[in-house]
């Protein structure tokens, strides 16, 4: 196993090389996969052999192993984005992502599971079968991310992107005991990024630790040309997040995320964190978010919107599956879509092209629009006040059962309840594990103003050295 940065570091010093670190991460996936069930967290991997055994490392994450979403571009491996539509296509470039983490030295191993189009919240959604939870495989490891959560708690390797639309990193980090963190909209380039929903979507960033979270987060940010919404600010530094004090710090407890669906137990688990908080010197504060019950009908109007236009691109003509049995253009496209995109896939371009269509465009995607902007002004007051950051539960359950939701999507849905607000207002946030219950990690979320990551990442540090959770290895199946 190689659990976290450092960890991969001291192996390093010690004299093996980054393809020794990959090699380890290949006898860990291979052990992993041999297990029924498989974990099924990757989808497609590099040969340690091909690389170069060179013990002359350079760069700050130099010769550690990683993981990306195969819905973030790669040339050395295929990018599916989890559909059949794109099965085996290659991108001829690298996300600036990934292209910067080549730079600072970190090895790619591997592309992990996602839901199709990272249109899910269990990873159930994948063509190519789901990913399970780590800690019970009867269970999922959440979504879309899934495969990049499972690939980290089991330790494959010490560090995964995501994306985030609706909190597909922040929920799949606290069903796997990680910590999950989403930028702000516009620190991390989304160029490469396969694009869901153009306005939500983010690059993020699953670890054991918060401290890895933020040394991967300084090196992937920055402005970026080929990326207009990305913007110029200074980077969040990781040597910052040692030290912060809670006395005189106010965090926030909105009334609305402590309501109807939360489990009792995750209740619990999330009043303990916050009691270790005030007792550190945290000053705790009810506020009030009146525009965040709105937030998954703004979420699901927005999302498919803008996901019906962006997957129009798939249409058998240009790259990916093409069927081509049929007569005339017209029967090429329909036949390519019918065949290429699952369920679930073809549910949000149904709706986002309703949403969209003449005649209803103002009555939802235009209403959507000034709901999103009441929740960002709700947020907005809330830190306007003196508060210097929120904390929530991160999901109102532990993981579920494979299974348990897919036949009802309105109950999927509302897995992302806590965690689509900061994606809809481009806030950063952070998923942190504060227990477990029955064996299943649960976690609790940092959410601060944008462009605060170095804040918000000391605070979740502080949080993290409180509770002293600490994800157990897996072994096995029986995990």
């Amino acid at each position: 196993m190689i659990r976290t940065i450092d960890e991969a570091r001291s192996l390093l010093a010690g004299g093996s090389t980054g393809r020794d670190l990959l090699e380890r991460a290949a006898a860990r996936q291979a052990e992993l996969e041999s297990e029924d069930p498989a974990l099924n967290a990757f989808l497609s991997t590099i040969e340690p052999e091909s690389q170069l055994g060179s013990g002359q490392e350079a760069g700050p994450l130099a010769g550690v192993p990683y993981a990306v979403k195969d819905n973030i571009c790669t040339p050395d491996l295929p990018t599916t984005c989890g559909s059949l539509i794109l099965e085996g296509y290659r991108s001829p470039f690298s996300a600036t992502a990934v292209a910067r983490l080549d730079a600072a030295g970190a090895r790619l191993f591997g592309k992990t599971n996602c839901d199709e189009f990272a249109m899910g919240s269990s990873t159930e959604n994948s063509a190519f079968g789901p990913s399970r939870n780590p800690f019970d495989r009867d269970r999922v490891p959440g979504g879309s991310s899934g495969g990049s959560a499972a690939a980290v708690a089991a330790g494959v390797v010490p560090f995964a992107l995501g994306s985030e639309t609706g909190g597909s990193v922040r929920q799949p980090a606290s069903f796997c005991g990680l910590v999950g963190l989403k930028p702000s909209y516009g620190r991390v380039s989304r160029y490469g990024l396969v694009a869901f929903a153009s306005s939500l979507d983010q690059i993020g960033i699953l670890t054991r630790g918060v401290r890895d979270a933020g040394q991967v987060l300084e090196i992937i940010s920055g402005p970026d040309p080929r990326d207009a919404t990305c913007q110029d600010r200074p980077l969040p530094r990781a040597a910052a997040l040692d030290g912060v004090q809670l006395d005189g710090q106010v965090i926030g407890v909105p009334e609305e995320y402590l309501g109807f669906g939360l489990d009792g137990e995750v209740r619990q688990a999330f009043d303990a964190a916050l009691g270790q908080l005030e007792q550190a010197g945290a000053r705790i504060r009810e506020v009030s978010l009146p525009s965040a019950p709105s937030a998954i009908p703004c979420y699901y109007v927005i999302a498919p919107a803008e996901a019906s236009s962006n997957l129009a691109r798939y249409d058998g003509v240009r790259y990916g599956f093409r069927d081509g049995s049929g007569a005339g253009l017209e029967d090429l496209y329909s036949r390519t879509r019918a065949g290429g995109f699952g369920a679930e896939v073809k549910r949000r371009i149904m709706l986002g092209t309703f949403a969209l269509s003449a005649g209803y465009f103002d009555e939802y995607y235009g209403r959507a629009l000034l709901v999103r902007q009441a929740i960002a002004n709700d947020f907005e007051r809330v830190f306007d006040s003196g508060v210097d950051a929120l904390f929530t539960p991160t999901t109102p359950t532990p993981a579920f059962r494979l299974g348990e939701k897919i036949a009802n999507p309105y109950d999927m849905y509302l897995s992302d309840v806590y965690t689509v607000s900061a994606n809809l207002a481009g806030l950063p946030a952070v998923s942190v594990p504060i227990g477990n219950i029955g064996g299943l990690p649960v976690g609790a979320q940092f959410m601060a103003p944008r462009f605060t990551e170095e804040t918000m990442l000391g605070l979740a540090v502080r949080l993290e050295e409180l509770v002293g959770y600490a994800p157990p290895d897996v072994d096995g199946a029986a995990a």
